[in-house]
């Protein structure tokens, strides 16, 4: 297709500028449209000169631009109630800090878009795919400091679930109810890509466990666990070649099987850059900054609120860590659903799910690593069947093509009775952070 020049106004220097487009210079539809409903439609007027009025201007784009901006007060009150202690219960902390990383997350990704525009759909495409999760893998990091071992676990693997079964559970549901008369389809080549990705991130946690108790207990000495630990590590590093290889895979050789069809004129208007290179850069340094402050306030505080609102710290770690941290692809995965754009729909829930299985699983295990924690890739009997049976229950689910609400109601009931069993199970003690 023969390349288009558009007009497009520079918020850096507030001139005109000529920008070449065409369709292979854009990046994969599913990582730039994943939350851009939340974001409130920018002013086309003329941006303001001078570096105050941009920095205004900049800051309602950032803070004001999203829907869930309702929540950005909840980040200022858990920073001042834990630094001046005016909050004397942990579980406030942990609340406030936990719905302020809501907009964050949502901020974040908007900001990492931001920077794809410049940087081209290659580069842009691995800023996306590297960052879309970085909540989490920040959360991971400082329970990584904390010794936190299991609270880590249940959070990658509660995300991992949230994904499979509640966003994209959800999504078939309200999408199917809401397109009863017409028939919703979507391309498997994305599905089966990404489903075979999942049952390798699934084998990576089942040889480990099976490793470990294949040994009678009593058998079981010092070697045999250090051995679980090096499978563990090996298998982390097999991980990331693999994820290596279906970045390359989705960014350069097969990109049209992740490109979204059907993109309407509105869609398309809002793939923009509104806010220039530095200052989205610069910003998404200071949101990533705010995430490690809160993280660390929810890591340090989870006890706490374990044990005030009587909830077993494996349900706060598997369901509720999760559902906060993924509320801007959940709401947009449902959106696009509602549209009957269930390629999009598939991009968010599945590729979050793969991110966070295949790169930010194996980079904790690798992180562990350098700093001599031995954390395995054995999340337990109890926790890597439901990650399997999750894995298996959607790949059943989207062989065929075709959507429709019941296959919804499958999935959500599944990861209800996933979270009914995690809220009556309680984590067992530590073992590395026992042994401080």
């Amino acid at each position: 297709m023969a390349s288009m020049q558009e007009q497009n106004w520079d918020l850096e220097s507030g001139d005109c500028i000529q920008k070449e487009t065409s369709s292979s210079s854009q990046t994969p539809s599913s990582s730039i449209l994943s939350s851009s409903f939340l974001r409130r439609r920018p002013n086309q007027e003329r941006p303001p000169v001078g570096m105050f009025k941009q920095f205004l201007n900049n800051l309602r784009l950032v803070f004001l631009g999203t829907k869930l901006c309702v929540l950005i007060p909840a980040i200022p009150l858990a920073i001042l109630g834990q630094c001046y202690g005016f909050m004397t219960r942990q579980q406030w902390i942990f609340a406030l800090s936990l719905l302020g990383l809501a907009p964050l997350a949502e901020r974040m990704s908007f900001l990492t878009e931001q920077i794809a525009y410049f940087t081209g759909p290659t580069v842009g495409g691995l800023l996306n795919a590297t960052c879309g999760n970085a909540t989490e893998l920040i959360l991971a990091l400082f329970a990584l400091r904390e010794r936190k071992i299991l609270v880590l676990k249940y959070s990658l693997l509660g995300s991992v679930l949230s994904n499979l079964l509640l966003v994209l559970g959800s999504s078939l549901f309200l999408g199917g109810l809401a397109n009863l008369k017409m028939e919703q389809t979507f391309d498997r080549k994305q599905a089966d890509v990404n489903s075979l990705l999942l049952l390798l991130g699934l084998l990576c946690h089942v040889l480990p466990l099976i490793f470990g108790n294949s040994i009678e207990p009593q058998l079981l000495d010092d070697m045999d666990q250090n051995s679980v630990v090096w499978l563990s590590r090996t298998s982390g590093i097999l991980m990331l070649v693999a994820y290596g290889a279906y970045l390359f895979f989705q960014l350069r050789t097969h990109r049209q099987f992740f490109e979204a069809e059907g993109e309407d004129e509105d869609e398309l208007s809002e793939n923009e850059a509104v806010i220039g290179f530095w200052s989205a850069f610069i910003w998404l340094v200071a949101m990533t900054i705010i995430v490690a402050i809160l993280s660390e306030y929810v890591v340090g505080t989870i006890e706490a609120a374990s044990d005030s609102w009587k909830i077993s710290v494996s349900f706060i770690s598997l369901i509720l860590l999760p559902i906060v941290g993924n509320a801007a692809e959940h709401a947009g995965s449902v959106i696009f659903a509602l549209k009957n754009k269930l390629d999009i729909t598939l991009g968010v829930a599945l590729g979050s799910a793969t991110q966070i299985s295949m790169f930010v699983v194996p980079v904790s295990v690798i992180v562990a690593w350098t700093m001599g924690i031995p954390m395995d890739l054995d999340f337990g009997l109890l926790e890597t069947s439901c990650l399997g049976f999750s894995i298996i229950l959607t790949a059943f689910t989207l062989q065929d093509g075709n959507s429709h609400y019941i296959k919804g109601v499958v999935l959500c009931l599944s990861y209800a009775v996933i979270a009914a069993c995690f809220f009556f199970h309680k984590m067992p003690a530590d073992p590395t952070k026992a042994g401080m």
